[in-house]
């Protein structure tokens, strides 16, 4: 069985890794079934890591959230050489002659490897950032990806980061099969990459042709000081590593590269969008350090969106779950960055009259960063003789009713949010979502058919629905109705804030919903604040505080809301605890960014020993903390105010004194002061994760 694995994971890396097989699929399919035919007879010698892996397995699964071990940050983007030459000049006067390294950027999903002892421990997504899916399962799937290390000198723990991605043949194919079956097709290669990423059934990934290029190796004990001999040493160990990767030396050199490439990468098997730039030391990367989001010693660089010309033929009108309108242009088909475009975005009825777009015209297309097609211009030398302006429609193409437009709004809206059926689908849709109340089985072809069957009105009858009566209804049966109705029940212990972004207020997110939970603690302190006192909690500005107390003027929003309390959905935020009484009575502003805790963590701090948390700077304040990039107009304002302002040290020295409520002396500092960026330079592990 060992023998047979290492045989096989050298003709894979040969295949996918060095393209350069050495025998016939046959052959290795033969090899392949001689294994699973071993570990069938001899289970518990079976390898966890083994190349039988590869083929996938049709059981279902759910995806654990894993804490990364460190941030999976994003970088910086610049699109404009201007800006790109600022940010070398920066670092070179920072640190005088340096060594870039310049690799292609991918455009599929990222994702984070974990090897121990040369085996393939864990492979976690992005997520957001600090909380992953484990979709180990399905990357062991992908050929490209080494299950054990070859040669000699890693680390005997490390993680390696790249891009999981679809190559243009493999989202051909699939679509090609999709079509076939009467499917509806994907819509680019990246967007294919990360839906098959997170497949129930690794044998569907298996199936799927994905494919992954590594491009930052971190951990302790790593074979060199820097990221370009990194990366040559995973290259030996068996990653598939890129072999479009340059050390630069200067600007010129940097600015070649990516002109080469723009034009280049057209003839690239995959996608990508643009050219990743990094600092080629650890030591530098160090100095440079890191802002909460993002490394200051690496900065992505976007190619300018590719644009085809070709003939608008008509436009459709779809309705959103607000009653938004959105005019979707309809094309002759047309190759664009990789994928074939037929359908495009005309966004409103302004964009429409500024383009002058009419029926029949040549118009211009682009990938807007690169994946959402738009029409950004009409090749006027093209326009037939007789075309007549475009006239936009008056009346919602679904109920008929005649459409509005709301001040400081540039799109035109159905108003008959009660009766319009893809508003209230798309309202049904928005609730259940996995952000929301996470109702898993009510996919949006459920919703509709319940919609049909008259068993769904509005988001409050999803707690009303019948097992029975769901078991008799088209595609569905006992267990598919059993488990919908077990995803109803778990959707009980969903926490305030998600219940208050599910419910689908206008302009409340998901952001903004974790705000006002914390804010204001429950549904009905939120539904009985004027529009005053909801502009107090963070990221409510007047135009969501207006929407907020509209929503709950709302007869029918009332009796949904009666409802969904009946049912025992969660309208209170969970109870936070009390450490101490430092900061009883006081009014606190966190602004900026720190480098130990998150803006959240701080807003929790100030609650826990008893404060309350303000957005707004004013003579209600008592004091400030302040971390990096305050914003320059609370500054003024603190200092117009006279209000005393903490660094992030200074606030926890405060409340570390338990009952003593007054900021320490030293704890004034002037605007000045505090609008100095600080460097982030903790980093305990070589190279820096993200």
């Amino acid at each position: 069985m060992r023998e047979l694995e290492e045989l096989l994971e050298y003709h894979s890396r040969k295949y996918y890794i060095d393209n350069a097989p050495e025998i016939s699929d046959f052959e290795f399919d033969a090899l392949l079934r001689e294994l699973q035919e071993l570990e069938a007879h001899y289970p518990e010698d079976a390898d966890p890591n083994s190349p039988t892996k590869r083929v996938g397995s049709d059981l279902s699964s759910s995806f654990e959230s894993v804490a990364h071990r460190f941030p999976m940050q994003s970088l910086a983007n610049t699109y404009s050489s201007e800006e790109l030459g600022e940010w070398i000049d920066r670092i070179v006067r920072e640190l005088g002659e340096v060594e870039f390294v310049a690799e292609l950027k991918f455009d599929g999903t990222a994702i984070s490897l974990t090897y121990e002892n040369g085996a393939l421990l864990r492979a976690v997504t992005r997520g957001d950032g600090q909380r992953g899916d484990d979709v180990t399962a399905n990357v062991r799937t992908i050929g490209s990806v080494p299950l054990k290390l070859r040669g000699e000198g890693y680390p005997q723990f490390f993680e390696i980061r790249g891009e999981i991605y679809m190559p243009y043949a493999s989202f051909d194919r699939l679509n090609a099969e999709r079509e076939a079956q009467g499917e509806p097709l994907l819509a680019n290669p990246r967007n294919a990459a990360a839906g098959t990423l997170k497949q129930q059934s690794s044998q569907v990934v298996a199936h799927r042709g994905l494919d992954c290029t590594l491009y930052h190796l971190a951990g302790e004990g790593l074979p060199a000081d820097n990221h370009y001999a990194n990366l040559m040493a995973a290259r030996a160990w068996g990653f598939k590593v890129s072999d479009h990767i340059r050390i630069c030396r200067s600007r010129q050199e940097i600015e070649a590269f990516i002109t080469y490439w723009d034009t280049e990468r057209k003839r690239l098997p995959y996608a990508t969008d643009g050219i990743v730039i990094k600092v080629n030391s650890y030591a530098n990367q160090r100095t440079l350090g890191s802002t909460a989001k993002a490394p200051r010693w690496a900065v992505a660089y976007k190619f300018q969106a590719e644009r085809a010309l070709t003939r608008l033929i008509s436009v459709d009108f779809q309705v959103g779950r607000t009653g938004a309108i959105t005019p979707v242009a309809n094309l002759e088909p047309v190759q664009l960055a990789g994928t074939v475009v037929k359908r495009a975005s005309v966004h409103n009825a302004d964009q429409i009259a500024a383009l002058d777009i009419r029926l029949g015209d040549m118009v211009y297309v682009e990938k807007g960063g690169e994946i959402i097609p738009k029409i950004t211009g009409v090749e006027l030398s093209e326009r037939p003789a007789d075309s007549r302006p475009f006239e936009y429609i008056t009346h919602c193409p679904e109920c008929g009713s005649e459409l509005v437009r709301y001040e400081g709004e540039a799109k035109h809206y159905c108003p008959n949010e009660a009766e319009c059926p893809p508003q209230i689908i798309g309202r049904i849709e928005h609730f259940v979502k996995r952000k929301a109340m996470n109702i898993e089985g009510l996919g949006g072809e459920t919703i509709e058919l319940l919609w049909e069957a008259g068993m769904l009105h509005d988001i409050a009858d999803i707690y009303s629905l019948d097992p029975i009566q769901l078991a008799t209804l088209p595609r569905l049966g006992e267990k598919s109705a059993a488990n919908i109705m077990e995803g109803i029940r778990q959707s009980l212990a969903v926490p305030f804030e998600r219940v208050l972004f599910a419910i689908g207020i206008r302009f409340v997110g998901e952001t903004t919903a974790k705000y006002l939970a914390s804010h204001f603690h429950t549904l009905d302190a939120i539904a009985s604040a004027t529009t005053e006192e909801l502009a107090e909690a963070e990221e409510v500005g007047a135009k969501i505080a207006v929407a907020i107390t509209e929503y709950f003027s709302d007869e029918l929003n009332r009796v949904i809301i009666e409802r969904l309390r009946r049912a025992g959905l969660r309208f209170e935020a969970e109870q936070k605890r009390v450490v101490s009484n430092a900061l009883q009575g006081k009014n606190v502003v966190i602004s900026g960014k720190f480098s130990g805790r998150s803006r959240d963590d701080m807003k929790a701090l100030v609650e826990e020993h008893g404060g309350k948390n303000l957005a707004a700077v004013s003579a209600n304040v008592d004091f400030i903390v302040a971390g990096e990039n305050m914003g320059p107009a609370k500054l003024q304002k603190a200092e117009k105010l006279g209000i005393k302002i903490l660094s992030e040290e200074e606030f926890m020295a405060l409340i570390a004194d338990g009952d003593n409520t007054e900021p320490a002396p030293q704890a004034e500092k002037t605007a000045e002061a505090q609008s100095e960026p600080t460097k982030h330079n903790n980093m305990p592990i070589q190279g820096s994760l993200f």
